[in-house]
């Protein structure tokens, strides 16, 4: 489990801000944070439990693109927090389409730019959720930051099964 930590440890401990998750499924799978403190888009490589580290694509993100995502992820939020209300159903989660007409035109722009370019930088991070944080998606970003760095190097014969 991920330890829970302020935003003042996490930054000396070189973690850095998440502003978008896109996809989660027992850790995130895709977003947008800061790596090396400008954002990019993270997109995990072959997903598969089988591997001790799982490998992430990382590509560059543009201001522009960037405040768009965040615009888009804002929607998001704030349907989140009246669905938590029990304000709101499943049925008018914005993702499903047709029902936010900005967040379904934010989708077409953005859809290009969530495409991992050849040459994509692959690197692995480590998650930790921030102290005090009792919303797990928030305007500003998810519950979380990550921590990144070059996967390490495979050992041959380390993790081979032998049968």
């Amino acid at each position: 489990m991920a330890e829970i930590w302020g935003e003042e440890q996490l930054i000396a401990d070189g973690f850095e801000r998440v502003y978008v998750e896109s996809e989660w499924y027992g850790e995130p799978l895709a977003g947008l944070a800061d790596i090396d403190g400008k954002p990019h888009y993270f997109e995990m490589y072959g997903y598969d439990h089988s591997h001790e580290v799982d490998e992430y694509q990382v590509w560059p993100a543009s201001e522009a693109v960037v405040e768009l995502e965040r615009e888009q992820w804002a929607i998001y939020a704030r349907w989140y927090e009246r669905q938590q209300a029990g304000e709101v159903g499943q049925e008018s989660h914005p993702g499903h389409g047709g029902v936010d007409a900005r967040y379904d035109a934010l989708e077409l722009l953005l859809a290009p730019h969530r495409l991992a370019p050849d040459g994509a930088r692959r690197l692995v991070c480590e998650l930790r959720f921030v102290a005090g944080v009792d919303v797990r998606y928030r305007v500003e970003g998810p519950d979380y930051w990550l921590r990144w760095r070059p996967r390490p190097p495979l050992i041959m014969g380390c993790c081979v099964d032998n049968q």
